[in-house]
């Protein structure tokens, strides 16, 4: 599928990009090190943030295509492709999948040939949109994906984008449009660890970069599944969304909270 890839402010750092250098991607510029250097300095606890926010992504996507029988998934805001990415996780388990990837970020464009690359049972696509226009998200995703079928809706750190509540109403949308049965994965930062630390990084982050943040309250992320059925064990620290056996009972929080919502 051609692409044509805009150009890239390299001055600019972007959130995608810095989070990629913090998984220990390459696929970043020297301001996104410079400025994930700096918010790691005042708030060491993002390290931790960005691996239980992947760990979460792959026990929610096992539990969805295991337990619930999901077999497609619409992943906004996906960002640039690193170990674990949605189709990779849910390919292995069944590889019939069809994922369709939403990302804004020019380098994720550029990366798009990588997110790609699927089974050849299932159906592995990248569209270039805004979570700030979700009809133009659903008319491509519907490209792939079938809207008669269950569906889940992937939302890691994204709505923290969408600064007001406004928010509620575009997650609504998307959420809306998907039949019963699907599902929603969200989670999103919080201050309930460490909130001095979360709340200088987020100043920093809107200091230096063109598309602002903010943290959530668990209270206000559970909002957004409004009218579904929220999952046990609820919105909770990611790190401890059914961490499995194997991390024993004394699981650390991290100041990122999310959960999976059931459409009736």
């Amino acid at each position: 599928m051609p692409l044509d890839a805009p150009l890239i402010d390299s001055s600019v750092p972007h959130s995608a990009r810095i989070w990629n250098y913090w998984l220990g991607g390459k696929d970043c510029y020297e301001i996104d090190r410079q400025v994930g250097d700096q918010i790691v300095a005042a708030n060491p606890q993002i390290l931790d943030i960005a691996r239980a926010q992947r760990a979460f992504l792959v026990r929610t996507v096992e539990h969805l295509v295991r337990e619930a029988g999901i077999r497609q998934f619409l992943d906004v805001g996906t960002g640039l492709p690193t170990a674990d990415n949605t189709h990779e996780v849910a390919q292995r388990i069944a590889p019939e999948t069809r994922i369709v990837y939403v990302d804004n970020d020019p380098v994720v464009l550029a990366h798009a040939e990588a997110l790609l690359t699927g089974s050849p049972e299932g159906a592995t696509a990248y569209i270039d949109a805004d979570l700030r226009a979700p009809e133009a998200i659903l008319r491509r995703a519907a490209e792939t994906l079938d809207f008669t079928e269950p569906i889940a809706l992937v939302l890691l750190g994204i709505t923290a984008h969408i600064v007001d509540d406004a928010a509620y109403d575009l997650v609504g949308r998307l959420v809306g449009a998907l039949p019963s049965g699907s599902h929603l994965v969200l989670c999103d930062d919080t201050e309930v660890i460490d909130p001095e630390a979360m709340r200088t990084m987020i100043e920093q982050w809107n200091e230096a970069g063109d598309n602002p943040r903010i943290n959530r309250s668990p209270e206000q992320l559970a909002r957004f599944f409004d009218g579904l059925e929220l999952l046990e064990p609820g919105v909770i620290s990611v790190s401890r969304w059914r961490p499995g056996p194997a991390a024993g009972t004394d699981v650390p929080e991290v100041d990122d909270f999310g959960g999976v919502g059931r459409k009736p």
